[in-house]
């Protein structure tokens, strides 16, 4: 199943700094599941600022319980850094010839 992830920071004052301080686990994270074909695509959501403040992620897994254990293990969950995170699945455009 494939899924889209568009996951919204907290905006608190700390938010910036938590994201910084947890984005080279959480981009550690994207390349396992880039080596295990699961991350499809995805990127940071910027403000009129170029400041990073969410995060859409289109990913592919087995099932739902298997996306929601990776997102409960992901640094940007452990480290406060999603506020909010909508979740729906998806049916992408194949992109090979």
């Amino acid at each position: 199943m494939q899924y889209v992830i568009t996951a919204y920071d907290f905006t608190d004052e700390d938010a910036l700094s938590r994201r910084m301080a947890n984005r080279e686990a959480h981009l550690a994270g994207v390349k396992k599941l880039i080596a295990q074909g699961r991350f499809l695509s995805g990127g940071a959501i910027l403000d009129d600022e170029g400041q990073m403040i969410g995060s859409t992620i289109h990913v592919a897994f087995e099932n739902r319980s298997a996306l929601d254990e990776w997102i409960g293990q992901d640094p940007y969950t452990l480290g406060r850094v999603w506020e909010t995170l909508d979740i729906r699945e998806v049916r992408l455009v194949p992109v090979d010839a």
